[in-house]
């Protein structure tokens, strides 16, 4: 009977980082804003504007991420959820409305402030229903459901093109899953967390990197975000550009990228039940790095796709890892940790700008992809530096 209430409690919790895997659409979503609006301009400026989409949604998570953590302490983070599926299903409509560059990055940046606010609220609703060691293997499902959303967008973006006469309609069936999702978690109770005594201000939140760790971990953040949302930017661009695929074939870059990372997060979810979560971070790290710099020089169709694929697949538990050391560094602070983690997100809006940057500089997407090298050499670097405070036995 309590295992049947866990996972009635657990479901909707875990279906939630479906909804957290909807901004990950950003990456197709800047491939065809270029496209569609951008060609009036530049051909050397293009992917610097295109690449002002995942700054506009990645940004939100430097400037909200905080005060989402602050604002959890008083009305719990269940509503807190809850809050951000209704700002989420008003930017999804935004592009129905108008699709114009200035609306796809007011959208976009609805999309990061929902976004932030989700990531914030759910990572440590999650710990209301699950305690313990189970935490990182529970947040690796999370991002296995997570991935999940995140290869599903190109498809159902090629679907709505096919079947509904344009790919913006991905943006209503994400608005009616949202609704789902926030109708699911309304009626499914949930244990409260305890209630701080103090909300903390936003210089205690911030003075939580002068432990050496939490710095250590928060710059993992910026950088493992930098690589996941650099890969999934700039993975059909190189399909199109060494590949001469078109940009539809091309979206299909991401989702292979995403079906690994997919595979790469079950398998984590599994082990990491099992296995030391510091030799797991590190063989993951140095994965990344090799394929990443293969990617450098290999320009036929196969061997890119699966460079893809083993990046995905080594990037998958790295985001959870991190979180989970960071968390169990400091449980009693666990609203303002995780604030200031997800404040990290915004790499996905630095990373991307700079690629964009040297790609044009340089001409070509290999400016993208050393970028992405050194976000990846940096998690390395962490891998081997941090020591977590519990092994997952």
């Amino acid at each position: 009977m309590k295992n049947k209430k866990s996972i009635t409690q657990i479901s909707p919790v875990l279906f939630g980082f479906f909804i957290m895997g909807f901004c990950d659409v950003v990456g197709i979503s800047s491939m065809h804003v270029k496209e569609d609006l951008l060609g009036n301009f530049s051909l050397e400026f293009r992917d610097t504007l295109s690449n002002l989409i995942p700054v506009a949604l990645f940004s939100m998570f430097l400037i909200f991420s905080v005060p989402t953590g602050m604002l959890m302490n008083k009305i719990g983070r269940k509503k807190t959820v809850l809050l951000s599926n209704f700002i989420a299903m008003l930017a999804l409509f935004i592009p129905l409305i108008e699709y114009s560059f200035s609306m796809s990055l007011l959208a976009f940046a609805l999309l990061g402030i929902a976004n932030t606010i989700l990531q914030v609220s759910l990572n440590p609703l999650l710990t209301n229903v699950v305690q313990g060691d189970k935490l990182t293997s529970s947040l690796t499902a999370g991002q296995f459901v997570k991935a999940i959303s995140s290869f599903s967008g190109p498809f159902i973006a090629a679907f709505a093109a096919a079947t509904l006469g344009s790919w913006q309609y991905i943006f209503p069936i994400y608005a009616l899953i949202t609704l789902l999702s926030t109708l699911w978690l309304m009626v499914t109770p949930i244990p409260m967390e305890t209630s701080m005594d103090k909300a903390s201000s936003f210089g205690q939140v911030f003075g939580l990197l002068r432990d050496k760790t939490i710095l250590l971990l928060f710059l993992g953040i910026i950088f493992v975000v930098g690589v996941d949302v650099g890969i999934n930017t700039v993975a059909p661009k190189i399909l199109m550009e060494r590949c001469g695929m078109n940009s539809t074939d091309a979206g299909y870059g991401p989702s292979v990228y995403f079906v690994f990372r997919t595979v790469g997060a079950f398998v984590g979810a599994v082990l990491l039940a099992h296995v030391s979560v510091g030799k797991f971070f590190k063989i993951s790290t140095v994965l990344a790095v090799l394929a990443l710099t293969a990617l450098i020089f290999v320009a036929d169709k196969i061997p890119v796709f699966i460079l893809f694929s083993v990046i995905g697949f080594s990037i998958a538990n790295i985001f959870s890892i991190i979180y989970s050391i960071a968390i169990q560094s400091k449980p009693d602070k666990a609203n303002e940790i995780s604030g200031l983690m997800i404040t990290g997100v915004f790499g996905g809006a630095v990373i991307p700008f700079i690629m964009g940057l040297t790609s044009d500089a340089l001409g070509s997407q290999v400016g993208s992809v050393l970028i992405i090298l050194l976000s990846a050499v940096y998690l390395l670097f962490c891998a081997f530096t941090v020591q977590p405070k519990q092994s997952i036995d």
